[in-house]
């Protein structure tokens, strides 16, 4: 349906979660996937699942880890289609007013959640532009529009991956590289149920869809995005939540 067979694909932060649905979605399609996690025994679990993915442990904060992801990816596929820039802190954050946030804290956060998107697009640009095009994927948050309170760090953060989507879009879009964004609501992946008591039935009732939110209602926009039916979509942030958010 996507056409995206033979096509190499990496995804950050595929140890498990909705990196690990966008692996295991885009394998089925016949891409070849490379599961980049932080957690290498994560990494090489989910890859272990995924016939003929890689794993590969990259820190999305390093510049010489992301360029070693990059290299590692080429060497084995020999090209470089499509990047997801799934990777983020999330579940071990704690939340608590902005007024109270320490500069390790809202650091930590931006470092990945942001500069890691940063770093990682600007790992594998060179290789999309040499090889004439690419699709780049960020991944933000549907938060960004609530503005949920006592989750600054994670909400800027967020927020700055959407203004990054679209200036990024204009700077490479003359390469024949896509640029976009998806900004998912609240996704019942383990890292939310382990958030709340109650995360199944969370804002249910604010959605147009009433009902929860799993990984595979996210990983078909992502699979439109990578496929040739999006040449012509970029710098844009699709929200996928059932409604809860217009824009």
């Amino acid at each position: 349906m996507y056409h995206l067979k033979d096509k190499v694909v990496i995804v950050t932060g595929a140890g498990g979660g909705l990196g690990k649905a966008f692996a295991q979605a885009f394998a089925t399609e016949g891409a070849k996937v490379a599961i980049v996690d932080i957690n290498e025994e994560a990494a090489q679990k989910t890859s272990d699942e995924i016939q003929g993915s890689i794993a590969v442990k990259a820190d999305v904060t390093s510049e010489e880890s992301l360029k070693g992801m990059t290299q590692k990816v080429i060497d084995e596929f020999g090209r470089l289609d499509v990047l997801i820039n799934n990777a983020a802190i999330y579940a071990g954050i704690q939340r608590k007013p902005f007024f109270e946030l320490s500069e390790k804290e809202w650091d930590l956060v931006m470092n990945v959640n942001l500069k890691g998107t940063w770093m990682a697009s600007k790992a594998v640009f060179p290789f999309m532009k040499s090889q004439g095009g690419g699709k780049i994927i960020n991944i933000s948050s549907a938060t960004v529009m609530s503005g949920s309170p006592q989750w600054s760090h994670y909400v800027a953060s967020k927020g700055g991956v959407i203004g990054l989507t679209r200036s990024m879009a204009r700077e490479i879009g003359d390469f024949n590289i896509n640029v976009n964004n998806i900004a998912p609501g609240f996704t019942l992946t383990e890292a939310s149920l382990s958030l709340m008591d109650n995360a199944k039935e969370y804002g249910v009732q604010r959605g147009a869809i009433k009902r929860g939110s799993n990984a595979n209602d996210i990983v078909g926009t992502a699979l439109y995005l990578a496929s040739k039916a999006s040449d012509f979509v970029t710098g844009q942030t699709i929200v996928v939540d059932g409604g809860k958010q217009f824009i």
